[in-house]
């Protein structure tokens, strides 16, 4: 993964590098695309925003097809790699761990797509909280908090690839 190569750089790259960095951030060519092709961008939040905005406009089926892409919980327990992602949930009680994969897999019965949740700070048993509640959710709404959810790891995966606002200290 592209990590704390700056807004300059980013800014600079080739388009197929450039769509390439912002793939890996947010698992839809279409929507990476039209990130690059809104370059230059004056700072990271403006990217950001963009990057908000097509996501908020893309149809459910691209949504759904983003979806595809993430990993179920707890697939990389302790991953430090994945530690900001879902996939790196993990509670040493494999009651609990169950408990995620029987609750994962009752939401995907119920709303066809993988439960997606931005995990950053939080553990299992606010893992288990959300899915519960969720889980009492209509369709529509559900694809809107799972629309937010997608917009904050986007974002978190893209302050990964950028890296600090300022850029790295190189002394």
């Amino acid at each position: 993964m592209h990590q704390g190569i700056g807004l300059a750089t980013f800014n600079a790259m080739p388009e197929r590098r450039a769509v390439h960095a912002l793939f890996e951030c947010c698992n839809h060519v279409a929507m990476a695309r039209d990130l690059v092709r809104g370059r230059v961008y004056d700072n990271h939040d403006a990217l950001y925003r963009r990057a908000d905005a097509l996501l908020f406009s893309l149809p459910d089926a691209a949504v759904n097809s983003i979806l595809e892409a993430y990993p179920h919980i707890g697939a990389r327990p302790r991953s430090i790699r994945s530690a900001a992602e879902q996939c790196s949930v993990w509670n040493d009680d494999s009651v609990v761990m169950t408990d995620l994969q029987e609750g994962a897999a009752r939401y995907r019965a119920r709303f066809g797509f993988e439960f997606v949740m931005f995990v950053g700070g939080v553990g299992c048993s606010d893992v288990l909280a959300a899915m519960s509640d969720r889980m009492h959710n209509d369709s529509d709404t559900e694809h809107k908090v799972v629309r937010n959810e997608l917009a904050k790891i986007n974002r978190t995966r893209i302050e990964r690839m950028l890296g600090p606002e300022g850029g790295f200290s190189n002394w």
